[in-house]
């Protein structure tokens, strides 16, 4: 028999009994009934029950065992009594009574446990991470993961992609996030870098004729942290293919993403036709690039009805160039109490407060009111149909712009007795984050959102500059390495900001899961472009001068995307962390607890690197 085992823990069933077997495992809990100790006996494939009781010649040892104990048992396997059979588990119908032990690995008192689902802090889940990831959540996490990174390399390889790998240790390159540099022994006074992507070498790989690459790629980014961010290092299915155009992009990357959605999305949908919403839209509709489509609700400019109302505060606003008032429909949401629920949301997020108005079937006392008659006449008229009811607008706002201009907001928006909008007015720059917040809680808060589904969209048409609004500075908005849509007469653009480049995004649930473009692989254009954003040519020479050299010897129209691999697990494993599906993750100061980094170099190190660190004031 093998030393340690002739099973797994998750292989023994009823066809098993009579047997002699071996397992080894972890003690995931000791269980005491009336002097017979049952042991669930753990290990990285399931879970079997072990019992002893005081005619097994190892009784006294067994009753020494504790919880994460490694153990190794030689045992007779039998058949449970019908009634304590356990459906849940393969091995639910079989025990393994306990003829010999051997202790492998004694463990200490635990900080947490690994049986049960209990919350614990963070910080000790992450100082800890070998005892955390023995528990049943965080382990499904980590096989989800290896099983997603498998698929995904099967469906790619299946449409003639071809994996290969590119340098880790590399020249610095501006991705849009901090470098992590690596000083070099070998030349004192210069560095290295670990590459926030593969972007300048699968550009390469292009240029060097091989017309279809992917990779899991680890890119490496000093960025401040997120739930949904790594604040180090994080994987991506990196692709690049020659001789393509946006839409070829679109579609060789929806068939994989939405195989791996159906294969490992629990059932839940994925809409199968991914609609491009151009990044201008996307801004006005959902006050974000990542929008949540399983929310219906889509925002308007409603500006011309507040133009020169009673309402004093949005007519004059809208007297300033550039602003606008924006409604936010709330089907379902007509009540003063939800209403003053989400003016406060908004005064949280640091606005004034947002104005609202809601409808409702028209009152007796506003029929009253509009006749000149006592309330009673009104009831009665209301009640016998002399008078119809109607719809009423409601609200301070309502009061202050009339009826005429409500019921053409209502119009406008589609809504119906019971329903709301709310609104926000100024420069859409200064509101938008916060008014996508706001439709997403109202979403949320009315029941709007189906968060049983995956609804991806793709953002397309993505400005390829923007101005800074203190400095008037313009620089990147995007990728830097994108072709501009209509090529260089497109740079000659009076105002940059509406150039539009061939750069996507590809959206799912509110998140961003995915960043391309078709790449600039002209010169001339890549000068004027980085030109545009006040970058001499020599500054592009010094930066990307391999890479534009390589696009002087022949370069093909080549493009390609970028899929985050821990973003894509967390949503398949309804998640709402991806340190819950990164195996050895940092904590939110970008701090390894169990392996103590980043730690002091030692003076030896700082000599051979020619390096003296300056100690903080």
């Amino acid at each position: 028999m093998h030393a340690y085992r002739s099973h797994t823990c998750a292989e023994l069933n009823a066809s098993n009994v009579g047997d002699t077997v071996r397992l080894s495992g972890w003690v995931h809990r000791v269980r005491d009934h009336g002097g017979i100790l049952f042991i669930d006996l753990r290990d990285h494939y399931g879970i079997t029950q072990v019992l002893a009781d005081p005619d097994s010649p190892v009784f006294k040892d067994v009753e020494k065992v504790r919880s994460e104990w490694v153990i190794r048992i030689d045992g007779n396997v039998m058949a449970r009594d019908e009634s304590l059979i356990n459906p849940k588990l393969p091995t639910g119908e079989v025990e393994v009574f306990i003829r010999d032990m051997e202790v492998l690995g004694e463990a200490d008192e635990l900080p947490l446990p690994v049986f049960g689902d209990q919350d614990y802090p963070e910080e000790t889940r992450l100082k800890y991470r070998f005892i955390d990831l023995r528990r049943e959540s965080l382990h499904e996490n980590m096989m989800l993961r290896s099983r997603v990174v498998s698929s995904i390399r099967k469906r790619m390889e299946a449409r003639d992609f071809n994996e290969f790998q590119t340098p880790i240790i590399t020249a610095s390159s501006p991705e849009g996030a901090r470098d992590f540099l690596v000083p070099s022994r070998l030349h004192p006074g210069k560095f290295y870098a670990l590459p926030q992507a593969p972007q300048q070498f699968k550009q390469l790989m292009m240029v060097a004729g091989f017309d279809k690459y992917f990779q899991i790629a680890p890119c490496f980014r000093d960025e401040d942290p997120r739930a949904d961010r790594s604040p180090t290092d994080f994987y991506q299915l990196d692709m690049e293919m020659s001789f393509v155009t946006q839409q070829d992009i679109f579609d060789t990357i929806e068939p994989v993403l939405k195989g791996v959605m159906e294969e490992f999305g629990k059932g839940r949908p994925t809409n199968q036709d991914w609609p491009q919403i151009s990044y201008k839209d996307a801004a006005l509709w959902y006050g974000t690039d990542k929008p949540d489509l399983r929310n219906p609700i889509k925002m308007q400019i409603v500006s011309e009805h507040f133009a020169g109302s009673g309402f004093k505060i949005f007519a004059s606003l809208l007297e300033n160039e550039g602003t606008e008032i924006r409604a936010i429909p709330a089907p379902k949401g007509g009540s003063r109490k939800f209403c003053d629920r989400m003016n406060k949301f908004a005064i949280n997020e640091g606005l004034p407060g947002m104005g609202y108005i809601f409808w409702r079937e028209k009152t007796a006392d506003a029929v009253a009111q509009e006749l000149g008659i006592k309330v009673k006449e009104a009831q009665a008229m209301l009640k016998s149909g002399e008078v119809e009811g109607g719809i009423e607008a409601a609200g301070p706002l309502a009061k202050n712009i009339g009826p005429e201009r409500t019921e053409a907001i209502r119009q406008q928006l589609g809504l119906e007795v019971g329903d709301a909008a709310f609104f926000l007015g100024g420069k859409p720059k200064a509101f938008e984050s916060v008014a996508g917040r706001a439709r997403v809680a109202i979403g949320e808060e009315l029941g709007l959102t189906d968060m049983d589904k995956f609804e991806f969209c793709w953002i397309v048409d993505f400005p390829m500059y923007e101005r800074d609004a203190e400095t008037g500075k313009v620089d990147f908005s995007h990728n830097p390495f994108s072709m501009p849509q209509g090529g260089m007469e497109a740079l000659s653009a009076e105002d940059p900001e509406t150039i539009l480049g061939y750069q996507y995004d590809l959206a799912c649930n509110g998140y961003e899961l995915l960043s391309g473009a078709i790449r600039n692989h002209k010169p001339e254009i890549m000068y004027r472009a980085f030109e545009i954003a006040g970058y001499p040519n020599s500054e592009v020479d010094k930066r990307f001068g391999g890479m534009v050299r390589a696009f002087t010897f022949g370069a093909p129209p080549h493009g390609g995307c970028a899929t985050g691999i821990d973003r894509l697990v967390m949503l398949l494993a309804d998640e709402t962390s991806i340190r819950e599906v990164i195996m050895f993750p940092m904590n939110q100061r970008a701090e390894d607890l169990m392996l103590e980094g980043p730690s002091d170099p030692t003076n030896e190190q700082l000599r051979e690197l020619h390096l003296r660190v300056i100690p903080q004031e």
